[in-house]
C-alpha cells in the first residue's frame, strides 16, 4: 500500500439496474437501497416541478 492511497477520491456507490446482487454484503445492499430511495425522492421532486410548470403553462391557454 502506498502513502498516496489516502489521497484518492472515494469511489461513489453506483447501482446498475439488473446487476448481480449475489456478491454484495447486507451493508452494501442497504447502502444501495438508501441510494435508490434518495434517487426516487429526487425524481419525484423533479416530476412535481415539471408538472407544476406544465399546469401553469396550460392555464395560460385556457
Amino acid at each position: 500500500m502506498s502513502l498516496f492511497d489516502d489521497d484518492r477520491p472515494l469511489k461513489k456507490t453506483v447501482h446498475d439496474i439488473g446487476s448481480d446482487l449475489s456478491l454484495l454484503s447486507v451493508d452494501e445492499l442497504s447502502a444501495r437501497i438508501d441510494l435508490l430511495k434518495a434517487e426516487i425522492v429526487r425524481l419525484e421532486s423533479e416530476k412535481a416541478k415539471k408538472g407544476a410548470s406544465r399546469s401553469a403553462a396550460e392555464s395560460l391557454f385556457r
